[in-house]
């Protein structure tokens, strides 16, 4: 649990000096400082969505995560998660307040991409929390931008770090068991797809309900276990369509 603690440290430090230079920043800089994010976010999105060796792949886990998280109504509970600690935090929990938007938005790009799971996994198993390191230095800089526009609610996310990072940790070995080097690539691609619409809506183009599509972390590498078996069933029907 080093790994994670340390990025859970590094996490309220940037949010902390973020929020003290935000406040002396014109709303012009930060909104500046915001589509930068966004672009940014567009750009690692884009570059792990890439990774995909099957498109048609991680577009069913897109798809089947999408109707699976709206049933389970993800994006309204993380929504009111955020109210709920704003409520504690300031008395008030508005919808679509900064508050609930930094929190939302921040605990999604820190929780999702290929480092959380391969660093959670590293630190379990061997105490070696070297990449969770690098992860957190990089977490406790966008942490820094993110507080500086949306406020104190990035911070909060730092709760999100603790429980999802923390879990994965502890249960390294199941998951180390479970998951191969396929199934990590393409539950990073289906991540960097979910970052695309992160960086969407912090450029202000569209409210993409990203939360939803958090099952598509699961099912995709549901979908690499079962390629296999799908394959031979097309084969035996004359169309063998994945490869």
């Amino acid at each position: 649990m080093v790994g994670t603690l340390l990025n859970v440290a590094t996490v309220v430090v940037g949010s902390g000096a973020g929020m003290l230079v935000g406040s002396r920043l014109p709303e012009r800089i930060r909104q500046t400082v915001l589509h930068g994010l966004g672009l940014m976010t567009l750009v690692i999105g884009m570059s792990m969505a890439l990774q995909t060796q099957n498109p048609l792949r991680m577009l069913a886990a897109l798809l089947l995560g999408g109707v699976i998280g709206e049933w389970l109504g993800l994006e309204e509970r993380l929504q009111a998660l955020g109210r709920w600690l704003e409520t504690r935090v300031s008395g008030r929990g508005e919808e679509g307040s900064s508050f609930v938007k930094g929190f939302v938005t921040a605990s999604l790009v820190f929780c999702v991409g290929p480092m959380t799971i391969l660093g959670s996994i590293q630190d379990g198993l061997t105490g070696n929390y070297t990449l969770l390191a690098i992860k957190a230095t990089l977490d406790g800089f966008a942490s820094l931008a993110f507080s500086a526009s949306l406020g104190i609610g990035v911070m909060f996310a730092a709760l999100t770090v603790l429980i999802y990072q923390g879990s994965l940790t502890l249960g390294a070995g199941l998951v180390k068991a479970i998951l191969t080097e396929a199934m990590i690539t393409e539950m990073t691609a289906v991540g960097g797809t979910m970052i695309l619409g992160i960086g969407l809506l912090l450029l202000d183009i569209k409210r993409v309900r990203v939360a939803s599509f958090l099952p598509g972390l699961l099912i995709a590498p549901l979908l690499v276990a079962l390629t296999p078996t799908i394959n031979a069933i097309l084969i035996r029907l004359g169309i063998p369509l994945t490869p």
